[in-house]
């Protein structure tokens, strides 16, 4: 009963401190939003470049979160590997700000969005890391052979696109930026996750 109770701490743990980097990462990046010098609303339009930077960085923050937060319910006691993988994840993360910044300031200029882009692959890639190794420690009764693969096809799909996107902002950076937004579709809902034998 004791060893329970001290897994179920450690795991809490671990997800509370992801929640409270993840929530500093957020208010960093609100942070870099500033008001337009002019009191007109036809200042604000040339800072469409910072608003939807902002809007995408902030879905993607969030599709982090609640990804996040599922793998952690399948969680038993962690590995000092899960700890360390999940750190590498939160570092990729937390590069977030300023590459929205860039890209916002250079309004999608190319090798800014090259490197936001490259980004969203490493978070990616540590991502399904954590991924795998919390359901590969999960039993049958907590995740179905068929929600396992739905999650690491789901997965490689949008790598695939990340690191599509990747190569295509050295000469099409909007096109490479609209090909960001349409994987994190991919991942709005972890239903696959949820899903029961």
């Amino acid at each position: 009963m004791h060893e329970e109770k001290v897994s179920a701490v450690t795991a809490h743990r671990l997800a509370v401190f992801s929640d409270a980097v993840i929530a500093v990462i957020m208010t960093v990046m609100v942070l870099e939003l500033k008001a337009p010098e002019h009191p007109t609303f036809s200042a604000l339009w040339p800072l469409w470049h910072t608003v939807v930077s902002y809007a995408v960085s902030y879905l993607f923050i969030a599709i982090i979160w609640i990804n996040h937060h599922y793998l952690m319910g399948l969680v038993g006691p962690p590995t000092l590997r899960l700890i360390w993988i999940n750190f590498a994840h939160l570092f990729m993360v937390s590069f977030l700000p300023f590459a929205t910044a860039w890209i916002a300031r250079t309004q999608l200029a190319s090798a800014p969005v090259v490197f936001y882009a490259a980004l969203f692959v490493c978070v990616d890639i540590a991502f399904n890391v954590f991924e795998r190794e919390v359901l590969g420690r999960a039993d049958a009764t907590q995740v179905s052979a068929r929600a396992r693969r739905m999650a690491r096809h789901r997965s490689l799909a949008v790598l695939a696109i990340f690191a599509t996107a990747t190569l295509v902002a050295f000469v099409a950076p909007r096109l490479a930026f609209g090909l960001i937004c349409g994987a994190l579709l991919l991942h709005l809902r972890p239903e696959a996750l949820n899903s029961r034998p």
